[in-house]
């Protein structure tokens, strides 16, 4: 028997994978099947194993400008559970406002929760419309578009059923336990929503977070993720053919384990490989202790507001029910002195998009947003957009001392393969093609293949012969990376 050790690598800190795991040559008689889908390194679903100093690596995305301050009187610093998503030419931003205020000396809610809509024609700048739909204090002048039961966690999304009605092309979740459970809403526009129908649609769980659903293109049916309790908050899943009526949910299961509670979960199919479930959920690590005077103040109003802190996490599936939990943070919270180590903080959106590059004329970035300062009582309450590169979520890497990577058999469709990677002006990445039992293939052995350097998003593999493997479809093959100095984010045939 053979055994398999995956090294993970967070930004320097090292951290072994919960066990072995054995197998015999039996265990991969049947190859998988990848077809032309893209590939990522966010799990272990294709590795066979790894050698010399390459481990996986969860990446952190960059942070850029606020893209919202709360400041409008609906909204403040209690504001959350942002979905963003694009839909045609605009992109479209959901959120709830609401102010805290302790200067009783007790944590008061100002006002009622109230839904928010923003657009942006780019991602980066957004606006607030006027809508006149919803009255508040006396005026319509705002951009509201919901008010009344699920306020406290509308979720939306655009429905990709081909078999949506015009009337429900647009759909949500929102709702919480004293409510009866989460309710489903549509709209023809985005904009002008009401409920399907007048009870819950599902009613098991607790629900006081942003409880969210999607068409699962590749399933054919709706699912949706929403948060009970065990052994702390946690997250379940059901599926649904109608949006109406739900099967029975259940809890999710992670590996290597759930280290915190979590609050929100994020999960959604990643837009460039829908089969991969990518979630980012709030991770709440409860009784740290003070970090600022602010801090203190406010565990006295409500303990946990003042010693308990939340962040971004990262996880992934391919069954919808098991998710691989990487242990370091996605998004950390950054600076003390920015209001962001806050109880109910760092939340980051649901949705990711792509957005024009910081640097012009580069290949565009994913966006990514993550609120800050819940509770908080200075300026710069608001929505903080961050970047990451395409795919780039984990990546397979190594210094230069070098490392390898060998898949386990695979089938596939497609006369290229293509690779996301970025290496070192020193580094490279070469690709060598096994047959099943892990013997080199004649014409793409890695002395075929020229050392490849450089930084692209979908770069063609070439051997001496050429870059051609469609005599290999249908063939089960492996495939050996052996990098240098480099990352290596995704790869697929086409």
């Amino acid at each position: 028997m053979g055994a398999i050790l995956i090294r993970r690598t967070f930004v320097g800190v090292t951290a072994l994978v919960c066990a072995f795991v054995f197998f015999t040559a039996a265990a991969w008689s049947q190859p998988i099947d990848i077809g032309s889908r893209l590939e990522l390194f966010v799990d272990d679903h294709v590795i066979d194993r790894l050698a010399g100093e390459a481990r996986l690596r969860l990446h952190r995305p960059t942070p850029r400008e606020l893209s919202i301050t709360y400041d409008e009187p609906w909204e403040g610093n209690n504001s959350a559970y942002v979905t963003v998503f694009r839909d045609g030419d605009i992109y479209r931003m959901f959120y709830r406002g609401r102010q805290i205020d302790l200067s009783s000396g007790k944590l008061v809610f100002t006002h009622e929760q109230v839904i928010c809509y923003a657009e942006s024609s780019d991602g980066i700048h957004w606006t607030r419309p006027n809508l006149g739909l919803i009255e508040f204090e006396g005026s319509k002048q705002n951009n509201i578009i919901w008010q009344g039961v699920g306020s406290h966690n509308f979720a939306p999304f655009k429905d990709a059923n081909p078999a949506a009605a015009p009337e429900a092309r647009y759909k949500a979740l929102g709702g919480v336990k004293s409510e009866g459970g989460l309710f489903a809403f549509q709209s023809p526009d985005g904009i002008h929503w009401s409920k399907t129908r007048d009870e819950p649609v599902i009613t098991k769980g607790y629900f006081d977070s942003q409880n969210l659903a999607f068409w699962d293109t590749g399933q054919g049916e709706y699912r949706e993720y929403h948060r009970e309790f065990r052994e702390g908050r946690d997250i379940m899943t059901s599926t649904s053919r109608d949006f109406i009526s739900w099967g029975e949910a259940e809890f999710i299961g992670y590996s290597p384990g759930r280290l915190t509670q979590l609050y929100t979960n994020q999960i959604l199919p990643y837009y460039r490989a829908p089969h991969i479930l990518l979630g980012f959920p709030t991770r709440y690590n409860a009784g740290r202790g003070h970090l600022t005077p602010f801090n203190e103040r406010l565990s006295k109003v409500n303990k946990r507001y003042g010693t308990d802190y939340t962040d971004g996490g990262f996880m992934a599936s391919r069954d919808r029910l098991h998710f691989e939990m990487w242990d370091e943070a996605f998004i950390r919270p950054g600076p003390v002195e920015e209001g962001r180590w806050v109880y109910g903080g760092n939340y980051q959106n649901w949705g990711l998009v792509e957005t024009a590059a910081a640097v012009a004329g580069s290949p565009n970035e994913i966006s990514v947003y993550s609120s800050e300062g819940n509770g908080w009582e200075g300026p710069g309450v608001g929505l903080r957009r961050y970047t990451l590169r395409i795919d780039g979520f984990v990546s397979l890497e190594a210094p230069l001392a070098g490392g390898e990577l060998l898949t386990k058999p695979l089938t596939f469709l497609g006369n290229e393969l293509v690779l996301n990677f970025s290496t070192s002006a020193a580094g490279s990445v070469q690709v060598e093609l096994q047959d099943d039992k892990g013997m080199p293939i004649e014409n793409f052995t890695l002395a075929d293949c020229p050392e490849m350097y450089g930084d692209s998003i979908e770069r063609k593999i070439e051997w001496k012969h050429g870059a051609d493997v469609g005599s290999l479809q249908g063939r089960a093959v492996r495939l050996r990376f052996v990098i240098k100095d480099a990352d290596v984010y995704s790869f697929r045939f086409r």
